[in-house]
């Protein structure tokens, strides 16, 4: 048994097999998921997890190059968009159709229980050399 990081079997196996340039999906309980991409839905509650809850132990266990977000999240979610600013200073921003429509190119949909809009966030995955 894993004793630190990710418990969560599903996501812990789905993380270790994502190589350079695949696109991980975190997103709210309300983003439609697309057919294609492993999910790994981790929603419970609304709001439980929440997305940064579930953004920060990605990011803990992942090398990330890149992120694209929906611009719609500035007005509609301030609290996340500055969580996204903070954490990735050259985020892409798309309208949430756009995002959407890239999202079914990901390898990996995590479904947090946010419920908040636009809390979503598409990760590019880097490598650690």
């Amino acid at each position: 048994m894993k004793k630190a990081g990710i418990l969560n079997r599903h996501l812990s196996g789905a993380l270790a097999e994502l190589g350079h340039g695949d696109g991980v999906l975190v997103c709210d309980a309300g983003m439609p998921i697309p057919d294609g991409p492993r999910v790994v839905d981790l929603a419970f509650r609304a709001g439980v997890p929440s997305f940064a809850e579930v953004l920060d132990g990605l990011l803990a266990e992942l090398v990330v190059e890149g992120a694209t977000a929906a611009r719609e999240i500035h007005e509609a979610n301030p609290s996340a968009a500055a969580l996204l600013a903070g954490e990735f200073p050259g985020l892409d921003l798309v309208t949430h159709e756009r995002l959407k429509e890239l999202s079914a190119g990901a390898r990996l949909v995590v479904r947090t229980g946010e419920a908040r809009p636009y809390a979503n966030v598409l990760l590019r995955c880097g490598v650690f050399f």
